[in-house]
């Protein structure tokens, strides 16, 4: 023992000298000896962890703890810990456990107490989170050593409250860092993942405890509410994940805890939530109403405080009501001491509603948005007492997954929720599109049986499925076998009895509902309920004795009707029988419809007192009321029956709502609700009727057209008793056929109405102006005849009008259009109505006052129209027209007169005004419009006053700047800028603005003006012809021609503008000699001045230019016509004036009509008019015609008289015409080869001799001169003049290749070149064919050669040839004439072909001798 410790000693020494190994070799000396000896192993431990040996030296202080548990040692492995850092806090903190029991057991409080402290400190500067808790709860009430530290630690509470705050941190760190590391796995769901994170980790999770120790331990309530909370919180999140198995358990944890707290009225939302949503209670009332109202005043601003709130304010509410109260706000801790008050706007405040409309929207704005299952079966049954069984049924099926869902997650079944929603779902589905959803009604029906037998609703909902299916015998068998589990269930007997009354019983219903009344009344059941089983009853005597009598007593079924109310104030079918009863049987209209209204204000199911309702609102005009019933009727959803329902439609009420929209001018919206009534009722007569006159005022008339026939039809089957006078289908169709421009329809289908209803002064109207319609319109597509006749029959009927339509606007604006037809189409001024129009104007007393307007101005007053008197015919045409224009301006003023009141119609009867006083102007004789006339001067006043009244119009400004353009341009600029400033995309202002331009000079405005016209409206005929006299201005004929033709194509045939230029742009081509020129083309200007002298008579300049074209036409006989009264109007005009230019246009009409005669074969008056001609042009010193005129002129008079001479057999007078014509015309090549060709006629050598002179005076002048070169030839052949012949055949063969030579020349070079080589001495066939051959070589396309050849021949080939190269050069694609189509088609020799030649050209005889010759082969 001596040893030892003198071995322990030298150990110590060693170790104060810091010799370890010395010391560690000691120890182990000192071990070997005695294996028990603790200081032995405590040095060895020290010298160890000195020489960085910490495992051994860890072993060797286990070592010696082993052999007793002494402070020294525990000591040492604490420092030893301490060195190793976090890695060794576990060991670290069960020495200090374990040295901190020795302390205090050694009653060291202090050092214990130190060991504690130290241990975590270093715990929370070197260890996690995690180890800083462990560390924590050494110092924790189920720590050993609590009780000796108890005091000297901090309070438990602190501790707790730490602890959570690192654990609620930690795990919600370690859900998301799980979260996001397992969310990249394949396949894996972020829904699944994060239920599998959250179900791991609260599952392990110790905040449950430490929650639940807070709660225990915590002196401040504050923080113990704050911490149950959490802990409700944490449980129930845990339970949401927790597997299915276990959830039992814990679902009472939660409940126990959410319980608790609404015991205490701690005012956590989740815990109050759990506690009413969890209840699962068979009926409402089955809720404990304090925790209900103290629910709404904790939580006003949640989504289950409205439907409560709502519901308890209802009539259906079995609670006692309740009333706005002070809400307690729920205690908030706020560190700063700020109150959430002041972030949401003050503290919450609970509202009550007064109204149900308000109670509707307040629970329905709650139940759009919340998930409480409560919620769903209190608006559920709400929804079901109002009958929306639509919008239950959609609420129903999301409460049923609500349901399922929360089942899924907590693992509490809601069994008497789940039957609820099935009987409410069932309900609705009875109801809602019915009979379609029947089968599923019925299997919810029996699912709740199953459960609960005795279910008087289930059976109840049973028997509605039988009565909607108005199979009421099976629904009183069920209901009866329902009555054998239940024989005193009211409700279901109440039920049974109805459906006798419905199957028809009216007896054995009244009997049971009547045996029922006692002891609904003795029992208080539902007021609900007693009020239907009275008002049944009440229907039962109302249909048993339908006399008028006992229907009209007050003590039959209005006395149950009254006790209805009276148990249920707001049962609205007994509204609706009492509204029947005032409406039909007590004559009290003022109390029927407020039966009605107050049946459609409580329930939209009253059809009948909708229907009633809204009849009686269209018989008042209110049409906005009557939409507002109608939409109720539609929005309730009983107007369409779903697919298999024995129920019909509804259609009134959509019918109802499209005459509200069209009275309001919403034609797409009318258009649809027809459209739906139709689909519902498609023999619906008004509908159909409705839905044209909707199509109609919406433009769409095809569809009106349809519509409205599909209205006739049903008149036809129908009896006329029914659908009352049909006129008014006729009256649209009259009008949908007038806008689609089909006007005689239009008219006809008027007179048949105005037939049978005189009085309709519309109708009168309509006809009017559609007959005014209908001339303008045959005046614009050149029915000049026809527009007059109407103007006619419209003035003749507006004398039969009544009385009241003559103080009508539209009454004097038809008369003043029809008159004004007489002044467009001026040929009928002959058959204008004068006596009428005089008739017309006398209408309506005190008549001379009407006219008065602006008659200072324009002097018009009725004496024109008015005067008798019998007037020359050169002058009759102009008072006819004056009559017609005064007549019009009349019509006008009368209109403003009688729209003084209408200021628009007023604005527009001046406009009317002004354009007839321009027209009025516009008629007066060119000289007279040089300065501005009377009329012109009050159209201006006119179109000034209608801009005053409406100064938005921009037609009004247009319309302005035509009368001003020649007055004051400016003006008429203004205008024009301010019309198009109104309405920029106006064509007419446009074009109106750049013929001003040209009338300015300002060429380059004119033609931007132009421009945008025609960009604005293409088809508008004047602005291209606008454009057409900008090209003339740029010099640019031909495209001046093109746009005047272009315009002519899309003008109306009113427009003299365009056929006036038109045809003198194309005559200015004509005489130019163009080579491509057909007579087709001459066919359009004729036809254009033959229109302009329809409308404008008196316009002598184109008359003479429309012969000019006729006598190209060879119709010589019109022109003969023509220019004869033209002839005699000049006549007279030169007379009254003797001016030059009258004789100048005497002269030279005169000249046109010589020719005419000759063309005519007259040629005695021929001679005659040439002759006279010849005098008026013979002085040359006069300067009525110019020196190119003149010799134009007296050319053409000295050719048509000596032609006119000749074929009189006057050779010689023919001769000396034709001479003095050649010395006047210094020798005109055409007018000498008929002069050669005449000399050659006479027979004589001489002039024959003079011929050849002539001939070869000209060849010698040009040498290209066709016709004189051929009759050269010819000559040459018959004289048999070799020399001359050889000369004329160079020349033609040099005119043969010549571009300039036409198609007819070059036949005719041809014929005579095979002429020279058949009549030449040594000519032979071959010659002839190589004519003929070279013929068809220079021009294949051309049909003579190949006829000559088919004709020498006699091959098909060449005839075939010659019929299909003819047949590409008639016109328009070439020149070829009839005759030599006609020769083509005979040259064949077909007998089809011949008489095809014969149709063609029956005055040409190849087609006759073709036909004979084949008929006779």
């Amino acid at each position: 023992m001596a040893s030892i410790k003198a071995s322990l000693k030298a150990i110590n020494d060693a170790i104060r000298q810091q010799k370890w190994d010395d010391a560690l070799a000691g120890a182990e000396n000192v071990i070997g000896k005695d294996p028990n000896s603790y200081q032995a192993h405590v040095f060895k431990a020290f010298a160890l962890d000195k020489k960085n040996q910490p495992e051994l030296a860890e072993a060797a202080y286990s070592t010696a703890i082993g052999i007793r548990s002494d402070a020294q040692a525990w000591q040492g492995l604490i420092k030893l810990y301490e060195k190793q850092g976090p890695k060794a806090l576990g060991k670290y903190q069960l020495a200090a456990l374990k040295l901190a029991e020795i302390f205090r057991d050694a009653n060291e409080m202090d050092k214990c107490q130190d060991v504690v402290d130290k241990f975590i400190d270093f715990a929370r500067a070197r260890g996690d989170r995690a180890q800083y808790v462990q560390a924590l709860r050494l110092i924790l009430p189920n720590s050993p050593i609590y009780p000796a530290l108890e005091g000297r630690v901090p309070h438990p509470a602190k501790t707790y409250e730490t602890i959570a705050q690192i654990l609620e941190v930690d795990e919600k760190k370690r859900i998301n860092t799980l979260i996001g590391e397992r969310r990249t796995r394949l396949g894996a769901k972020i829904s699944e993942v994060t239920l599998e994170v959250n179900r791991e980790v609260l599952c392990q999770s110790e905040l449950s405890e430490i929650y639940e120790q807070l709660t225990l331990w915590s002196q401040d309530d504050d923080v113990r509410r704050q911490y149950e909370e959490k802990l409700l919180q944490f449980r129930y999140d845990r339970l949401l994940v927790t597997p299915a198995p276990d959830k039992p358990a814990e679902l009472q944890v939660v409940q126990k805890l959410a319980n608790d707290m609404v015991i205490i009225k701690h005012p956590f939302k989740l815990a109050w939530d759990i506690a009413v949503e969890w209840q699962d209670h068979k009926e409402i009332k089955d809720w404990d109403v304090n925790v209900l109202n103290e629910y709404c005043s904790f939580f006003p601003d949640s989504d289950l405080y409205r439907v409560l709130t709502g519901y308890m304010t209802s009539e259906l509410s079995p609670f006692p009501k309740r009333v706005a109260e002070t809400p307690s706000p729920a205690p908030a801790s706020e560190p700063n001491g700020e109150s959430s008050d002041d972030e949401d706007g003050g503290a919450p405040t609970s509202v009550v509603p007064y109204t149900d409309e308000d109670r509707l929207l307040m629970m329905t704005e709650g139940i759009a948005t919340t998930n409480s299952m409560l919620a769903h079966r209190l608006m559920g049954e709400y929804y079901q007492h109002l009958e929306e069984h639509e919008s239950n049924a959609e609420l129903m099926r999301k409460a049923m997954k609500i349901m399922i869902a929360e089942t899924e997650k907590t693992g509490k079944v809601f069994t008497n929720a789940n039957q609820s929603f099935m009987l409410y779902l069932g309900t609705a589905l009875v109801f809602y599109q019915s009979p379609r959803n029947h089968d599923e009604a019925k299997f919810l029906f029996d699912n709740v049986l199953k459960v609960d037998p005795t279910s008087t609703s289930a059976m109840i909902g049973v028997g509605l499925i039988y009565e909607e299916e108005e199979e009421f015998d099976q629904a009183i068998d069920f209901l009866n076998r329902a009555l054998t589990n239940d024989s005193e269930n009211l409700r279901v007997r109440a039920e049974v009895g109805w459906l006798y009354a419905l199957k028809g019983d009216y007896a054995q219903g009244k009997a049971a509902l009547e045996s029922l009344l006692p002891s609904m009344v003795r029992t208080l059941v539902s007021k609900d309920l007693l009020a239907q089983t009275q008002y049944r009853l009440g229907c039962c005597i109302w249909n048993l004795d339908q006399s008028e009598a006992a229907r009209k007593s007050r003590s039959g079924a209005y006395v149950y009707f009254l006790d209805a109310l009276k148990s249920n104030f707001s049962y609205a079918p007994a509204y609706s029988s009492l509204g029947i009863y005032y409406a039909d049987y007590a004559k009290d209209k003022k109390r029927a419809r407020k039966c009605f209204l107050k049946a459609v204000e409580l329930s939209s199911a009253e059809i009948e007192s909708a229907e009633r309702l809204a009849r009686s609102f269209a018989d008042d005009g209110d049409w906005d009321r009557v939409e507002l019933v109608a939409q109720r009727v539609v929005d309730s959803g009983r107007v369409r029956p779903p697919p298999g329902s024995k129920k019909k439609g509804i259609s009134w009420p959509l019918s109802a709502l499209g005459v509200a929209e069209l009275n309001k001018q919403d034609y797409s919206k009318a258009i649809v609700s027809f459209q739906q009534a139709l689909r519902i009722a498609p023999e619906d007569y008004y509908s159909w009727v409705g839905l044209g006159e909707s199509y109609h005022n919406s433009g769409r008339y095809i569809a009106a057209t349809k519509a409205i026939q599909n209205a006739q039809k049903l008149e036809e089957r129908a009896e006329n008793s029914k659908i009352g006078d049909t006129w008014f289908t006729k009256y649209m169709l009259a009008n949908v056929k007038r806008e689609l421009g089909e006007f005689d329809e239009a008219i006809t289908l008027y007179h048949e109405v105005i037939s049978n209803r005189p009085e309709e002064e519309g109708v009168a109207i309509a006809l009017m102006q559609t007959m005014v319609e209908n001339a303008l319109d045959s005046t614009e597509k050149g029915f000049f005849g026809k527009s007059v006749e109407l103007a006619t029959r419209t003035l003749s009927f507006a004398l039969t009008a009544q009385a009241n339509t003559i103080n009508s606007f539209n009454f004097w604006k038809a008369i003043g259009d029809s008159c004004s037809i007489f002044s467009s189409v001026q040929s009928r001024l002959h058959d204008f109505p004068t006596d009428t129009v005089r008739k017309l104007l006398g209408l309506g007393t005190d008549n001379e006052s009407m006219y008065t307007a602006l008659r200072d101005v324009d002097g018009v007053g009725k004496e024109v129209v008015l005067a008798d008197g019998i007037f020359p015919d050169d002058e009759q045409l102009g008072v006819d027209l004056t009559r017609s224009l005064h007549a019009s301006i009349l019509a006008h003023k009368r209109a403003i007169h009688v729209s003084a009141n209408d200021i628009h119609a007023q604005a527009v009867s001046y406009y009317n005004l002004g354009w007839a006083e321009n027209r009025a102007h516009l008629c007066l004789p060119p000289q007279l419009r040089i300065q501005s006339s009377r009329y012109q001067k009050a159209a201006v006043r006119c179109f000034k006053r209608a801009i005053e009244l409406e100064a938005g119009n921009p037609e009004f400004w247009n319309s302005l700047g035509v009368v001003t353009s020649e007055i004051n341009p400016s003006v008429a600029q203004h205008a024009f800028v301010r019309s198009l400033f109104l309405n920029e995309r106006s064509a007419h202002a446009w074009t109106n603005l750049g013929a001003l331009a040209i009338l300015q000079n300002d060429i380059q405005l004119a033609n931007e003006a132009f421009t945008r016209a025609q960009s604005n409206d293409p088809d508008y005929a004047h602005s291209w012809l606008g454009q057409g006299f900008v090209a003339l201005l740029y010099g640019d004929a031909k495209e001046a021609r093109g746009l005047f033709t272009h315009a002519m194509d899309i003008s109306e045939s009113s427009s003299r503008l365009t056929r006036r230029q038109y045809p003198t742009s194309l005559f200015d081509h004509i005489l130019t000699n163009p080579p491509n020129l057909s007579v087709t083309s001459l066919i359009q200007p004729l036809f254009a001045l033959t229109q302009l002298q329809r409308l404008n008579p008196q316009d002598l300049a184109y008359q003479h230019l429309s012969t000019l074209y006729q006598e190209r036409t060879d119709d010589s006989g019109r022109a003969a016509d023509t220019l004869e009264k033209a002839c005699e109007q000049l006549e007279a005009n030169y007379e009254a004036t003797e001016s030059a230019e009258a004789l100048a246009r005497f002269a030279l009409a005169k000249t046109d009509l010589a020719r005419s005669y000759l063309s005519a074969g007259d040629y005695a008056k021929a001679t005659e008019c040439g002759e006279m001609a010849l005098q008026l042009s013979s002085d040359e010193s006069a300067n009525e015609l110019t020196v190119e005129q003149r010799k134009k002129a007296r050319l053409s008079a000295h050719l048509t008289v000596g032609l006119a001479e000749y074929f009189s057999e006057n050779v010689d007078a023919a001769v000396s015409y034709f001479e003095a014509a050649l010395d006047e015309s210094n020798g005109n090549p055409d007018a000498v080869c008929v002069l050669a060709q005449m000399l050659w006629a006479t027979g004589t050598e001489e002039a024959r001799e003079r011929a050849r002179t002539v001939l070869f005076e000209v060849i010698e002048k040009d040498s290209s001169h066709v016709q004189s070169v051929l009759l050269l030839g010819i000559i040459a052949l018959l004289d048999e003049d070799e020399e001359s012949l050889d000369a004329v055949v160079s020349e033609l063969q040099t005119l043969r290749t010549s571009d300039k030579v036409t198609d007819a020349e070059h036949s005719q070079i041809g014929e005579v070149f095979r002429a020279v080589a058949t009549l030449s001495e040594n000519s032979t066939e071959d010659d002839v064919l190589a004519q003929l051959q070279t013929d068809i070589m220079l021009y294949p396309h051309l049909p003579h050669g190949w006829s000559g050849l088919a004709e020498l021949t006699e091959e098909d080939y060449p005839a075939n040839m010659a019929l299909k190269v003819a047949l590409k050069a008639i016109p328009p694609r070439g020149e070829l004439g009839a005759v030599d189509l006609a020769n083509a088609y005979a040259g064949t020799g077909k007998v089809a072909d011949a008489q095809t030649a014969i149709f063609i050209a029956p005055w040409s005889s190849n087609g006759w001798e073709s036909l004979g010759n084949a008929v006779a082969s």
